[in-house]
């Protein structure tokens, strides 16, 4: 999956029944590897920074730091694996306070395996991935009035504007080094500075935003 390795995976989850069950459905798949395990939010921060793994699959409501404490300190700390929230909850402030605080996805526990296989690939390969029930309360919850939306864009630079299309197709900033043939660390400085100018705080909801801004044109 990249480089022809496997996308290594780290589950983090309070209940050891669901740590079992998704590394069992896993392990039927070549291209996914679950390389750790964490029960707690304090144990996850400190075994991704030691794994870097490629994702993370995060729980929300667990015992002690909930999923959503958790995935903010680990982008605090510099942790870009890409972070899928996995939980029963799909309440609307929880889903939308998870994307404005960095995950890359919401995906709900009660989904079919099979579907989840896919979902979790598709994250591995820099895609924002979403249950399908959850896109339209995000949609909702992100959309900005369409006057102010064209002021914000107008702001942008065109270099700006090309990287914020492209990541509301879905691409990971490695993929997007690629096809504008500039650096990672350069994809970042400019995300940082339009996310500023956006006033949103994080690359899915930009992503959320301009699709919405597209449709609405």
């Amino acid at each position: 999956m990249f480089q022809d390795q496997p996308a290594t995976i780290m589950m983090v989850d309070d209940h050891p029944l669901l740590r079992k069950g998704l590394n069992q459905l896993l392990s039927f798949e070549d291209d996914l590897n679950v390389v750790g395990e964490a029960s707690s939010g304090q144990e996850a921060i400190a075994l991704a920074l030691e794994l870097q793994p490629d994702l993370i699959t995060l729980d929300l409501n667990m015992q002690g730091m909930d999923g959503l404490e958790t995935l903010k300190i680990m982008r605090d700390k510099g942790v870009d694996s890409r972070i899928i929230m996995l939980t029963v909850s799909d309440n609307d402030e929880d889903v939308v306070e998870a994307i404005r605080s960095g995950a890359d996805g919401y995906l709900l526990k009660d989904m079919d395996p099979d579907e989840l296989i896919i979902k979790l690939r598709e994250a591995a390969l820099g895609k924002m991935v979403m249950s399908a029930k959850l896109t339209e309360i995000l949609a909702t919850a992100l959309r900005k009035p369409e006057r102010a939306g064209s002021r914000a864009l107008a702001s942008l630079t065109s270099r700006e504007l090309e990287i914020l299309k492209l990541i509301a197709k879905g691409m990971s900033n490695k993929l997007i080094a690629r096809e504008l043939d500039i650096s990672d660390g350069t994809v970042k400085v400019h995300v940082k500075h339009f996310l500023k100018k956006l006033n949103l705080r994080s690359r899915v909801e930009a992503a959320v935003w301009m699709v919405n801004h597209q449709n609405g044109n």
